[in-house]
């Protein structure tokens, strides 16, 4: 019975995750609540989301939404931030991290109100002084806590002028960036329970490739309602688990 729901939370979490970042909300407390360990439970979503990322990334690469050389590019600087991220996390307590989160979050959920950028834009990744350093503190951020990652680096695309559906390609091989070699960790440490994870897994997997799919046909507004209804979520989320 617990295969059959995680293939299910699987493939709904990583559906909404693809779309616009958030998968976690549903992912990480309905494993909870089905008894897993929580270092088992991240361990799973950490895994199940290296490889529906990448596959997700390689779906929207083959229909030329997004190309390998932006890929690449995006590859070195997420790593760098989610290790930088990962070295950081014990020295900053789990007060301070919910603080930070939610002001991140309020400030991306007001910034789609106030900033003109509708993902209409057609421009392609590039390495400059603006999106750089944002995308490595959104790594950082990742490395250090996490929920959120995927929703606000749709909003830097966003502000970046780059297209929605390019976007999603780029968030994808982000998260794979940052999500391996957290997998690699909690593989290692014994933490993962592989049947669960498995389950998970292939949920995920048609998750991405429905999430990719939707996500080619929606258009700008709506996808700045979707990403306002899943930022306000998660604001909630964590005022309520800060509390």
């Amino acid at each position: 019975m617990d295969l059959i729901l995680l293939f299910f939370i699987g493939t709904i979490a990583t559906t909404l995750g693809t779309m616009a970042g958030g998968g976690g909300l549903i992912s990480l407390p309905a494993m909870l609540m089905i008894g897993m360990p929580v270092h088992s439970a991240i361990g799973a979503n950490k895994v199940s989301n290296t490889l529906s990322s990448l596959s997700g990334f390689i779906m929207i690469y083959r229909q030329k939404g997004v190309s390998l050389q932006e890929g690449f590019k995006v590859i070195p600087i997420s790593l760098a931030g989610g290790i930088t991220g990962g070295l950081l996390a014990a020295s900053i307590s789990e007060d301070v991290l919910f603080k930070i989160a939610i002001g991140l979050l309020v400030f991306a959920f007001l910034f789609s109100f106030i900033g003109k950028a509708d993902f209409s834009g057609q421009q392609t990744f590039k390495i400059s002084f603006r999106g750089t350093p944002l995308l490595y503190g959104i790594g950082v951020y990742d490395g250090v806590f996490g929920p959120g990652q995927g929703t606000l680096m749709l909003y830097l695309f966003s502000y970046l002028n780059i297209a929605y559906y390019r976007a999603v390609g780029l968030v994808r091989i982000a998260t794979f960036s940052s999500c391996f070699g957290a997998a690699i960790s909690y593989i290692s440490t014994g933490k993962i329970i592989w049947p669960l994870t498995f389950a998970l897994l292939i949920g995920s997997l048609i998750g991405a490739q429905i999430g990719v799919r939707l996500a080619g046909k929606l258009k700008p507004k709506q996808v700045k309602l979707l990403l306002r209804i899943v930022t306000a979520a998660l604001i909630i989320n964590l005022i309520t688990e800060g509390f």
